[in-house]
């Protein structure tokens, strides 16, 4: 099959397994399809470790100075969860279609340690987060998950297997010594990545980065400038956009006002939260919610949707 059959294939199989714009859920735990006919600007972003596959039109993404894109030839990885921003493409006629895929870390570090084993070197520095040409057997283990997912039977039998070689292919691919080092404990990158996941999971909580440094094994000067390198930003700032998209979240999907929102995302003042988040996302939390909602409603009416902001897309 050549890459344009292909190509065409999976597109055929996106567009029937999203039937309306805006995030699909999948008969697989850990997979979302994404659809909008909308282009966006350039927004604050958050995503979860994850593989991004788009199949139709493309995202723009940019980390501390860097510019990404990711298209039906480029594959992303996150390879920790990272705070960015992105923009989107997507005309009327040819709307934007991805794939994301949630990264396993207890398949990543099974594959890891047998990669270890079989001694495979790796390649180039770590990164957060990257953009890379999709090879063709990559994009053949796509195809097939999307076949896969078509039944519900095949996505619960043949499904698992199809995203455990997904793994492997990118653990073994250009990217792979950024997802190697993210789950490492013993390198500096593996340290933050460690970092990153307790925040991520404790981030309504009390974070004292001294004891995250501690953790880590590292001077608290030692754990900053490892953090900023590979996060772009501070430990305190990390934390913060963090907590702002998680109310973000609350708000659109639960329905909580700003002032529950705030506090169940650890903010102590309502009105520093409401001052933080207006300067970080351009609205105030009503304002931004409202937005958010209305994308929602008009994708659940066939409009143009929300363009990924739940889910990484």
């Amino acid at each position: 099959m050549t890459t344009s059959t292909t190509d065409a294939r999976m597109l055929e199989l996106a567009t029937r397994l999203t039937p309306v714009e805006g995030v699909s859920v999948c008969p697989l735990a850990g997979i979302r399809l994404m659809r909008t006919s909308r282009s966006t600007p350039r927004q604050p972003t958050l995503y979860e470790p994850c593989i991004v596959f788009v199949l139709q039109g493309c995202k723009r993404g940019y980390l501390g100075g860097e510019t990404f894109r990711y298209d039906a030839d480029h594959y992303l990885v996150a390879a920790l969860p990272m705070p960015f921003e992105s923009e989107a493409e997507a005309p009327p006629d040819r709307p934007f279609m991805a794939i994301a895929i949630n990264i396993d870390l207890q398949v990543s570090t099974q594959l890891a340690l047998a990669l270890d084993e079989a001694k495979m070197p790796l390649p180039g520095e770590p990164v957060s987060m990257g953009a890379t040409p999709l090879p063709d057997a990559l994009r053949g283990c796509v195809l097939r998950l999307l076949e896969a997912l078509s039944t519900p039977l095949d996505a619960a039998v043949l499904g698992p297997a199809i995203v455990r070689e997904i793994h492997y292919r990118i653990l073994t691919g250009e990217q792979g010594g950024s997802l190697r080092a993210a789950i490492a404990v013993n390198s500096h990158f593996g340290k933050i990545g460690k970092a990153l996941r307790r925040i991520h999971a404790e981030y309504d909580g009390d974070m004292d980065v001294a004891t995250l440094a501690d953790e880590a094994g590292m001077s608290v000067a030692s754990f900053h400038a490892n953090f900023k390198a590979v996060t772009h930003t501070s430990p305190i700032q990390y934390l913060k956009n963090t907590r702002l998209h998680k109310a973000r979240l609350l708000m659109v999907q639960d329905g909580v006002n700003a002032s529950t929102a705030s506090n169940r995302v650890g903010y102590e003042s309502a009105s520093q939260f409401s001052r933080e988040f207006k300067r970080f996302f351009g609205r105030s939390p009503m304002e931004e919610a409202n937005y958010m909602k209305s994308l929602i409603v008009a994708g659940a009416a066939g409009a143009p949707g929300l363009n990924g902001q739940m889910a990484p897309a």
